[in-house]
């Protein structure tokens, strides 16, 4: 009998095949040791050993085929690898207790991760999933369970309670299909590499365990969120249909990647990708981008013991600016702090990091202004290779804007005193992510050459509501009116003093908000590299004038459900 899912669309595509269910029984663990201490610590100590070897594989394999910034996830559980707090603890319950290594890193992980989570704060939930999927890898090495991912030889589509950054980069594109699972939202790390890999994925799917059996027939569409089970013949083909117009929709957008970016009414915008690295950089010109709208350099300094030189990082933004030619590469400074930790910097534990001291804040606190004016004169120097263009992340205040530039302005000054060549013109602006910078937007613009929007944070912010809080999820809400007219607002004002604007958060590579942005007027959409030929495609089928009265009877409205009922009324009207 035919079943249909709900969850939330992550990733898009239509997949066909059958269930692969993997199910998270708890394994049986005895807690009373026949070896003894000393053989218990020994195999444990194995065990680690052996999960930092298949750690760092994983970081290579994701590197390979996702990029630097993607394999950043596995530093972090290589720190969890290397953490005293974690390891120290199972190692002293062992001797205490006699007891077996697996109970002890049962005991240990399971309650360092319940105090993380308590916590909730999205730094420390993401720091509870490392240290619950690490202690999965060591466990499954002690007791030499596989995976479950390896022994799939045959097209299916994955079900599961949540799939682990491990699990994800080691998914055969060849036989995996598409993936489900209960928990997750458009944010997680199966998520985002979902969208990186191009494979369909929903999540969210409360009931998928238990509604679907192994070897049910699925239709997964990623798009809509929903999950078909054993649909009958005439549905199958109705599917099989729309994937292949997808497939042929995709074969038609690789003829777009050579052309601007134009409306059919003729206004031009720019498409451009977001990167986490040099390697991130192939993949943004393969799919046509016109521009990286956001280089995160974070990657440069996570999952290290010392900061890296000025050397290393020019060459890393020299190498950025060299493949891109003239296209312009904008470059946010670093944006750590809070829930970005750094083993070399000793930042205190915040209460609510992603309102606390990070980014801007911390760069410019006078005891950590070298790391600043070191990326700083690092990206002057590389300036001179490229059309480089500078951001500043998380500015609250006309200060800390006027702050951060004086200091560009001295490091310049000091290398041309020097005799050492820096960027002539590069372009300098600031996100606005912070709704009280989205409010002084008119102040702000004529103090910066162009505006980047965040609408991860905005939304947040605007509503008050943690994304990745599952109880108040309702409330992110990208449609809502008041983040909408925030938007209207700082491209009214930034327009009103002759500069440009862009966004670079989730929200840009969204199809169904591109016609509500085109019409609020955004100049320049960021967004992964595969959404680039999909987003152009859209574009040129709009008519600009006709997105801004779209825009303008968005703006009056007083609901994001109400929004969202229109845009989808636009939609259907075009199709």
């Amino acid at each position: 009998m035919l079943q249909m899912l709900k969850g939330i669309g992550a990733s898009s595509g239509i997949a066909i095949a059958k269930a692969h269910c993997l199910y998270t029984a708890a394994p049986v663990i005895e807690k009373n040791s026949r070896l003894g201490a000393g053989a218990e610590l020994e195999r444990f100590g194995a065990a680690v050993s052996l999960a930092v070897t298949q750690v760092r594989e994983l970081k290579e394999l994701t590197a390979q085929k996702l990029g630097e910034a993607e394999a950043g996830i596995f530093e972090a559980h290589l720190l969890v690898l290397d953490d005293p707090e974690l390891l120290g603890a199972v190692r002293e319950q062992i001797r205490a207790g006699e007891t077996t290594a697996e109970y002890a890193l049962q005991e240990v992980s399971q309650q360092i991760v319940e105090t993380f989570e308590s916590l909730n704060t999205e730094y420390l939930r993401e720091r509870a999933g490392d240290i619950r999927d690490v202690s999965r890898r060591i466990m499954n090495v002690l007791s030499g369970a596989a995976t479950g991912m390896k022994s799939i030889e045959q097209a299916v589509i994955i079900v599961a309670h949540d799939l682990t950054p491990s699990d994800t980069v080691q998914l055969n594109r060849e036989y995996v299909k598409g993936f489900t699972t209960v928990a997750g939202g458009t944010t997680s790390h199966s998520a985002i590499m979902a969208r990186s890999m191009e494979i369909p994925a929903v999540v969210g799917a409360a009931d998928a365990l238990q509604e679907i059996r192994q070897d049910d027939l699925l239709i997964l569409d990623g798009e809509e969120g929903v999950l078909l089970v054993n649909p009958p013949p005439e549905m199958i083909a109705e599917y099989e249909g729309k994937r292949l117009e997808l497939e042929r929709r995709k074969e038609q957008q690789a003829k777009l990647a050579a052309l601007p970016t134009l409306s059919s009414d003729g206004h031009q915008v720019e498409l451009a990708g977001n990167i986490g690295s040099p390697g991130d950089v192939a993949a943004v010109l393969q799919h046509g981008g016109e521009g990286i709208g956001l280089f995160r350099t974070e990657f440069l300094y996570m999952g290290r013991e010392e900061l890296p030189s000025e050397e290393e990082q020019f060459q890393a933004y020299r190498s950025v600016l060299e493949q891109m030619g003239d296209r312009p590469v904008v470059v946010r400074t670093i944006d750590i702090g809070g829930d970005k930790e750094l083993p070399c910097l000793k930042l205190p534990k915040e209460e609510n990091p992603f309102l606390g001291f990070r980014a801007i804040r911390l760069c410019l606190e006078t005891e950590e202004q070298a790391l600043f004016r070191t990326q700083l004169r690092a990206l002057l120097r590389a300036g001179v290779y490229g059309n480089l263009k500078i951001m500043f992340p998380m500015i609250a205040t006309l200060d800390e804007l006027r702050q951060a530039k004086a200091v560009l302005a001295q490091e310049k000054r000091k290398l041309e005193q020097a005799g050492i060549p820096a960027g002539a013109g590069i372009a300098v602006g600031m996100m606005v992510e912070i709704p009280a910078a989205a409010v002084m937007a008119d102040l702000f613009a004529p103090e910066v050459d162009f505006f980047s929007i965040g609408t991860n944070d905005l939304i947040q912010y605007t509503m008050a509501a943690d994304r990745m809080n599952s109880r108040v999820s309702y409330l992110y809400q990208p449609y809502n009116p008041a983040v909408l007219r925030l938007i209207k607002g700082v491209i009214e004002a930034a327009h009103s003093h002759g500069k440009w604007v862009g966004m670079c958060g989730e929200m840009a590579g969204n199809r169904a908000a591109i016609p509500l942005l085109l019409g609020l007027g955004l100049d320049e959409f960021s967004m992964s590299a595969p959404s680039i030929l999909a987003a152009r495609e859209c574009i040129m089928q709009l008519s600009q004038a006709g997105m801004e009265e779209l825009a303008r009877k968005a703006l009056s409205m007083g609901t994001a459900e109400e929004v969202i009922a229109l845009l989808r009324q636009e939609a259907g009207r075009r199709t």
